[in-house]
Order: C-alpha cells, then structure tokens, then sequence
C-alpha cells in the first residue's frame, strides 16, 4: 500500500511503518504538549511524537548490526527518557529532553561507545514525518534546508496533520569528536526529501572513499545531537513563515553548544591598521595626483566601494581616534575621480583602469554601496560627501528602475544590458540589492526631506516579496535590507513593512553557521554564527560581518520595544560573537600553517593588521582570496561601536551589546540602555584609562538590583542583561 503513494519511500520508510505498528513499546512519556512513544523495530530504536497538529517519528538510533537490545534507564535530573541499548557495535546511550520554555523542544541524543573500533558506512536520516493514521507521509513542505556548511537545520511547513511548522536542527558542535575520528565534514547533511527529511550522518570524506575512518574502541562518541522545535498555526504568507522561523530558531538557540566570547582589542587593533594603510608598502598607490587602496595587498585595481567604505569607516572612527587622520583626507579626496559627469554616476573603476578589466561592468550592488557610504558620511556633516551623493543618486534612480528593482548579477553602465543574469542556481539575481537600494534611498530622504526618495524605497520593498528564503544574495546586503524594512515601517507606520523586515533576518539567519567547527585549521579561530559571504559560498567574510554588525545595530535602533524577542534575540547574539570570531582574520592571530602560501589576489604578510578575505568552516587554509585592506574597515567599526569613552570617568567601557540610550546625571555617574536581548546576557568591561586610579564602582539595575564586576588584569568585569538600563556610580 505505501510503496504506491504519490512519493516513493525508501526501504527505511516501509520498515518504520511495519516497526510503528508491529515493534515493542519501550516507554511513553508527555511532554510539552506531545505524546511520545519509543518503539523498538528490527533494526532501529524510533520515537513516535504525536500531538494536535504534527506526527513525526524520530530514529534514536540505528543497531547497525542485527538486533539490539534497549533497557530503560534510571532518569536523570532533567531528562524525559534514557535508554542503553546494546548491539554488535557496542553501546548506545540515548537520551530524551524535552524543553518547555517558549515554543516546545524535544532535543535527542544519542552516543556510541564501540565495542571494537569500527567505521560507520551508512546510517539513515532520522526525522520521517507521519500522516494523520500515524504512518510515514502526510502533507507538508520543506522551506529551508542545510546550506553547505551553515546550519544544520530542516525548516518544515506541515500541513496534514497541521497546520503547524517544524524546525529541525542538529548541534554540529557536539559532533566534532566524530568528524576528527572520521575524517569527515558535515557538508549539506540535514535536508532531505518528504517524508523522509532530517539528518544523515555524514561517513565517506570522499566519493572515492568508500569507509570512513574508525571510531576507536571504548570511547563514547555523539552521533547526533537533534532539536526539534514546533509551532502551530498556519503561516499564510511569507512573513508568517518568517516568524515561525525566529520564533523556533529562538527557541533552539539557547539550547545550543556555544563557545565563551572574549573581550578583543579592537582599540588597539584599529591603531595599527590605520598606520598600515598609510605606510604598508603595496597597501596604497597614486593616481591623478590622489591617494587610493589596494583592495588587496599590492594587487587589484582601487574601486569606489573599497574607497569609499573605508573612509566611511574611518570616519566615524577619527573622533575615537582623537582627531582627523592625513590617510582618511587623501583617501576621500581622491573619491571625486570615480565620477563620471556624462553619466551623473559613480564608477567601479578610476578612468585609467588596465585593458584587462572592462570599465563599464558594474555588479548591481557595488553601484549602490559607495552611495550607502557617501550618504552615511553626509548625515555626519560632511558636505563633500553629501554633494557627491546626490550627484550620483538620480542615476542610481535610473538603473533601479530600468531593472525593476530586481537586479541582475552584472551589468553594462552605459546600456544597462544584461552581462551576468543570474547567480550559480540559475533562478535569482542579486535578489537582496533591492533592500540595499531601499536603505540608500531612505538616507536620501533623511538628508533631504523628498518624497521621491521614500517613493523609490516602497517600489524596491515591494518588489523583495515572495523570495522567501531565497532573498539572500550576499550576507551584508540581507542585513541592511532588514534595516531598511524596519526603518520604512518606522517611517510610514505600515506594519507590513517591518513583518517583510522578518523575511530578510529570517533568510540571513538560515544562511549562518549557528555552530563551533574543530575540523582543521577551525580549531585556531572562532566561527560560530558566522555568516557565509554569499549564498552559496564556501566561507565567511570580514567586509560582510563588520557591515552586517552595522546594519543590525541600525535594524536595533528603528525597531523598538515592540521587535518580535526572537528576532532581537537572534540579532543581539550575532553581534556579540561577531566581535569575537572577527578577530581571527587577522593573519597575527592565526598560526603561520594556517594560511594559504599562495593567495588568488597579492600576497600575505602576518605582521599587517589586514585581514584576510575568508575563514573556513571546515578548516580549510583561511586567505586563498587573498589579504583584503578594505575588511580592514572592520577594526574601525567595531572599536568605533563596542568601546565607549566616559568624560570624567578614570576608565573606559565596553559592552557587546549596543548600548544605545546615554545619561549624565552627575559628574561621577553614567546611566545606559541597552538594546538586546532579556534573553541573553552582555558583558560589560571597566577598562582603567589612565585618566587616575579606578576604586570602586557601583552597578544598578533599573529595578535597583546591584551587580558585583570580578576584577581581571586591572578590568573591571560585568555580566547584565543584554536589554538592561544600568547606572554606573564611581
């Protein structure tokens, strides 16, 4: 009967529906709305979860050689069900947990201890969705699945049994010692096809390779650490879907393996990438009487958005610094000379650009970033800035609506035609430039008070719907998209506005690695949630993760009380631990092997705070792009927006969560808000400016509880809530 659905299922699926109906009940339990049942079939242990509206089954674990046999064990402290199952291969420990906080999740464990030491050829996907009598199939679709490397989850809309949504999702992190047994890497390991969706473990590092390498005898090794989280209602449109998102990657979120943040010193960092851009040899070159960058290390021709994204960056940065630096007044001088009158438009390129590059292609995004740039520059005061901006705007009008708003991947500046239509998937453009585009034009509005720039805003808004989760292009771009969505809603009060805002974070959130590799060099530097560049790239980018910091902190600032917590949630703990992990692309922080010898772009020199262009999730050599000095903007950003001097005060503060909202009520007290999560916790550092002897210091809550700092190398340390308002009183 099952083998003549409309799918075809595989010979696990026929087995579970005869294991379902025919195996023995190993226990039941209630837990957080579902009733769970555990089944032992002939070759697998399954767990039958039931509730209103979903029916899924679980494989807790695979016997792998003939018959197992499952004992109940002795629950421990927080656990649902546990069970020690024996086999030829040894034992298998599984463990149930159910979690009730916010939307319900079930989280499932399971760990060999091989008897002998022996390699894993084959194991099934473990999430098998039911239908209404209880057997595999049912109705549903599968919006998101594991891109690469990312995440490793399976975002499911049910609709019979339903209607309700299903988040799966497998903790890579408690998987490391497995993939260094192994040899392998969990490249694209959760998806699947309906009904049989969740994740297979991942046991040839090759398609050559047939076996992986053993797990060893006598140690206990995690096989898979599965989350499932589930939401009932039905998600009628895409910002629906986008909220069932957040609200169950929120819910996993915090359940996740996450490694420590530390505090970096992006101060001192900023101070010496600064001087190497004026003194670095290769860093710089002259043209036309003016100073520009490499945007690699001695190699690339300089362009308008490496010119003009790290001035910007620089600029904000100089009153940290304590003045006006030469380097950033010849840098922006020069900027003047990617202007081409006739057109009324920035160029890529300068005018005397080599044979081998063609002038007059331009990527859809790179003609709008300088003017993101140009304009944040002029809400600053600056009036060269501003002058050029709006020069250039109304040709970017042009091109925005000769397109549509729906931008190819490049294009010619003269014609507008059409050089590269799509990205590597052959469907989409740049499918997030419109949001860019849409922010340009509301700091248009800002800077002058015209109705048309609001007007172009709502087009390119309207034209990103129904992308779903396909809207991501590139990292950055998703994120100022969001910004802008949350800041048009801001504007015009149309609630639409920022529910789309859920569409863009929920598409940037899916294209994160929401986990800690080991594998390879990964075990020298931080990734966790990191997000890759593009798509479909293989590793993450600096450029991408300063200006994505960026934007978010704008999407903070326009969004309010009322932001949905999951989405402020999942934004407050991107941005901490992009201070963290950003600093392991600078090559200083990485051992010398760790560093591919011969990059595609320039070269690489460790003793230059640039960083290298990419960072590996499966450990790969980081900076086969090259050594980028435009990602140096990075070090400026964060030390311009995680350190905060306090006048008076004999220290300085910093914090990675935004601290948005100041108060001087006296000469020795400062008054702060915070923006993040309640859920989550910032640190908050007291760091001695020499300024005289920091005694005590008192830190108060706003419902008048006192916080105690832990002295650490002369730094005072704090832990708050990441949304508090707090007084400081020294």
């Amino acid at each position: 009967m099952l083998a003549n659905r409309e799918f075809n299922l595989s010979p696990v699926a026929l087995a579970l529906a005869e294991d379902l109906r025919l195996g023995r009940k190993a226990g039941r339990a209630e837990a957080g709305g579902h009733a769970i049942e555990a089944i032992v079939g002939r070759e697998h242990l399954w767990l039958r979860v039931r509730g209103p509206a979903h029916a899924f089954a679980l494989r807790a674990c695979s016997f792998m050689a003939g018959r197992g046999r499952v004992k109940r064990q002795r629950l421990r402290r927080g656990e649902t069900l546990r069970f020690a199952v024996e086999s030829l291969v040894g034992r298998q420990d599984v463990v149930l947990r159910a979690h009730g906080e916010g939307a319900p999740v079930l989280e499932l464990t399971c760990s060999l201890t091989p008897a002998q030491a022996i390699a894993i050829p084959f194991l099934p996907r473990d999430l098998y969705m039911l239908d209404e009598q209880g057997m595999p199939g049912g109705q549903g679709q599968v919006e998101a699945g594991q891109r690469g490397l990312n995440s490793a989850l399976c975002f499911v809309r049910l609709e019979a049994p339903g209607p309700a949504s299903l988040l799966y999702w497998q903790d890579l992190t408690a998987l490391n010692a497995y993939f260094a047994a192994t040899g392998t890497r969990p490249d694209g390991v959760v998806g699947g096809d309906w009904p049989e969706l969740g994740f297979r473990l991942p046991t040839a590092a090759t398609p050559q390779v047939e076996y992986p390498k053993p797990l060893p005898a006598g140690r206990p090794t995690t096989l898979s650490r599965a989350l499932v989280a589930l939401h009932t209602g039905e998600a009628r449109e895409e910002s629906d879907l986008a909220l069932h998102f957040l609200t169950l990657a929120a819910a996993v979120y915090p359940l996740l393996m996450r490694p420590t943040c530390e505090l970096r010193d992006w101060r001192g960092r900023a101070e010496r990438t600064a001087r190497d851009i004026s003194q670095a040899p290769g860093a710089t070159l002259r043209h036309y009487g003016h100073t520009y960058v490499h945007p690699y290390l001695e190699a690339e021709y300089p362009d308008s958005m490496t010119q003009v994204t790290l001035v910007t960056a620089l600029r904000e940065w100089e009153p940290m610094h304590g003045k006006a630096l030469e380097l950033t007044d010849q840098l922006e001088a020069g900027i003047v000379r990617f202007f081409d009158p006739k057109l009324g438009a920035l160029r890529r390129y300068l005018p005397n650009v080599g044979d081998e590059k063609n002038r007059d292609e331009v990527d859809s995004w790179y003609l709008y970033y300088p003017l993101l740039g140009l304009a944040r520059m002029g809400h600053q005061g600056n009036e060269r800035a501003r002058e050029l901006y709006l020069r250039s705007v109304d040709f970017a009008i042009l091109a925005a609506r000769h397109f549509k708003y729906r931008f190819p991947i490049k294009f010619d500046i003269n014609s507008f035609k059409v050089i590269t239509e799509a990205r590597g998937d052959g469907q989409h453009g740049q499918t997030d430039v419109a949001g860019l585009y849409a922010y340009v034009m509301l700091l248009g509005f800002d800077l002058t008070g015209e109705a048309r720039f609001l007007d172009e805003a709502c087009a390119a808004m309207q034209a990103a719907r129904g992308l779903r989760f396909d809207l991501n292009y590139q990292t950055n771009l998703t994120a100022w998209g969001a910004a802008a969505a949350v800041r048009l809603w801001r504007v015009t009060a149309n609630e639409d506005w920022r529910r789309l805002s859920y569409v863009y974070l929920a598409s940037f959130v899916h294209n994160c690695s929401a986990w800690e590799s080991e594998i390879g060099h990964a075990r020298h530097y931080h990734n966790f949630f990191g997000a890759t560049a593009l798509h479909d790239a293989p590793y993450m980018a600096l450029l991408e993760c300063s200006e994505s910091f960026l934007a978010f902190q704008s999407y903070l600032r326009d969004s309010g009380p009322d932001l949905h917590a999951g989405a402020r949630l999942l934004i407050d703990e991107y941005c901490r631990y992009a201070l963290d992990r950003a600093w392991f692309y600078f090559p200083d922080t990485l051992p010398a092997d760790a560093i591919a010898e011969s990059p595609r772009n320039g070269r690489i020199d460790r003793t230059l705070s640039f960083p290298v262009e990419d960072l590996y999730v499966d450990g790969q050599q980081a900076g086969q792009v090259g050594q980028e000095i435009y990602g140096g903007g990075a070090a400026f950003i964060f030390a311009k927006q995680a350190f905060h001097a306090i006048e008076g005060a004999p220290f300085d503060l910093f914090c990675d969560s935004f601290a948005l909202g100041w108060d001087r009520p006296s000469d020795r007290s400062a008054l702060l808000t915070l923006a993040g999560s309640p859920a989550a916790e910032a640190m908050l550092v007291l760091l001695p400016n020499g300024a005289g002897r920091m005694g005590p210091v008192s830190l108060t809550l706003a419902d008048g509880r006192r916080r105690k700092g832990r002295r650490q190398g002369g730094k005072l340390v704090f832990a708050v809530p990441a949304d508090a308002s707090l007084t400081l009183n020294w």
